[in-house]
């Protein structure tokens, strides 16, 4: 019959008269009394007993794998009930080994919540820039198959490999949207941002009166004795530009025209691309060109042309299709609609204090001479404070009673403080996403990954059975 080893398991509760208890985590020894740990019930350290695998009954001690430094801090908070942050480590670091002891983050003092907390903007950050896509120059093909839900396809399933006309689709999906992807993408991107300044240039340009052909109606003019005179006459209705700015329009145009409908169709989703605002801006700038050559050109509209000029001035605004082509320009549209909520409460106040000054002045000139005022209205004093406010000062309307003028100085300064305070943090959040993006730009593509860690499990000595004690016997 075999012989069998007994362990015994020495109880720490036995040792120094139950008080103390050795714990060693990460190389590190901290020996405190066992009254200390159970002053947080329901925590990893309250529940100790030899019978857990990281308990060692030779060397009488708990070894726990993990972070020394950020537990001098944890056991700190069992001795004095304030949990405090340590500056020496990274906040998610922190974070996992508080949940590892099962203590609560909110429980970490008001004094470094800041401290706590400001790893929360970096990630929300990180989480931006990822959804931004700024350093991804071409999505690989996995992410392509999911952005376009072909992962069901049963050719793909089959033998790995999508079907000719879906693979034609991603490419040209990635010369049109992913403007970094190859040669080809960058040249395409090039002819349109090319396109889109030669149209902007053309249509200021077209404004230029050395570029209008004067048009004249020829009348008769009566004169003495029923004899008749052809004499002309300045029409000032129509404004007819040199033809060769109409040529280039119509190039730029089929050109946008050719690239919105291709994008439409190679879209993986026909929702996301119709709820776009500059997909919008480039459907009304090319619609708008074509409705109007239509009806001044087929139909003889001769109407003023201003008034429809004045919805063609949509096309400039295709100056933003650039914002997709530069990561800085998004850098800096995230960072507007990230600051969207102070610039509205900036506007608010902006608009309470245009309101209360306006009114005052309108009241306060009034004490003074009425003949003499300009502000004759309150709708005067809030133009009168609005031009204030926002540091314009045109210079029309202006208080002349020495109380008004004191109370315009006010206005001005209010107006400073007003717009010029919430500047700095807007600045902030854009040199935050910058910082973040030159240093993402530098880290590797690819980093090494690190495996599991394995938790070790207590092995059970073997214990034979009667059945095996019988057949050794016989044996």
């Amino acid at each position: 019959m075999r012989a069998t080893k007994r362990v015994k398991f020495v109880d720490s509760s036995t040792n120094n008269n139950g008080s103390h208890v050795i714990l060693n985590v990460g190389g590190m020894r901290f020996e405190t009394q066992r009254t200390t740990l159970k002053k947080l019930p329901a925590t990893r350290l309250s529940k100790l007993t030899p019978q857990l695998s990281f308990y060692d009954p030779v060397l009488n001690e708990y070894f726990f794998d993990r972070h020394p430094g950020v537990f001098s801090q944890i056991l700190n908070y069992y001795r004095t009930g304030k949990l405090h942050y340590p500056t020496n480590v990274c906040g998610p670091l922190f974070e996992d080994e508080l949940s590892y002891w099962g203590i609560q983050r909110e429980e970490v003092e008001p004094c470094c919540w800041m401290t706590y907390t400001k790893h929360r903007s970096t990630q929300e950050t990180l989480q931006t820039l990822d959804s931004l896509g700024l350093d991804t120059a071409r999505s690989n093909m996995n992410d392509l198959i999911k952005k376009f839900d072909w992962e069901d396809d049963l050719h793909f399933m089959t033998t790995g490999q999508l079907p000719l006309a879906k693979r034609i689709r991603l490419i040209t999906w990635q010369l049109f949207e992913e403007s970094r992807s190859s040669i080809i993408a960058k040249i395409i991107a090039f002819i349109s941002i090319l396109f889109i300044l030669l149209s902007i240039t053309t249509f200021v340009l077209r404004t230029l009166s050395i570029f209008e052909i004067t048009e004249y109606d020829f009348v008769d003019v009566y004169i003495g004795n029923n004899s008749t005179e052809k004499a002309f006459v300045l029409t000032t209705g129509r404004r007819n530009i040199v033809y060769g700015f109409d040529i280039i329009e119509w190039i730029c145009n089929s050109w946008f025209t050719f690239e919105i409908v291709l994008r439409f169709i190679l879209a993986p989703s026909k929702r996301v691309f119709c709820v776009s605002i500059l997909n919008w801006i480039d459907f009304l700038g090319t619609f708008l060109f074509f409705s109007t050559y239509i009806l001044y050109n087929v139909f003889n509209y001769d109407g003023h042309y201003a008034s429809l000029d004045l919805l063609s001035t949509i096309r400039v605004a295709r100056m933003f299709k650039l914002i997709n082509l530069h990561p800085r320009l998004r850098i800096i549209t995230t960072s507007i609609s990230y600051s969207s909520r102070l610039l509205v409460l900036s506007i608010y106040f902006c608009f309470v204090v245009i309101m209360i000054a306006g009114a005052a002045l309108y009241y306060v000139e009034r004490l003074s001479d009425i003949s003499q005022s300009q502000i004759i209205s309150v709708m005067d004093g809030i133009w009168l404070a609005l031009t204030t406010v926002t540091t314009i000062g045109y210079g029309d309307i202006v208080p002349k009673s020495l109380l008004g003028m004191i109370l315009g100085a006010v206005t001005t300064i209010f107006g400073v403080l007003i717009i010029d305070l919430p500047m700095p943090i807007v600045n902030e959040i854009f040199d935050n996403f910058n910082k973040h993006l030159l240093a993402r730009q530098q880290l590797p593509k690819q980093r090494r990954r690190v495996t599991q860690m394995a938790i070790p499990r207590k092995i059970k000595p073997f214990i034979p059975t009667n059945r095996n004690v019988h057949h050794q016997h016989e044996t």
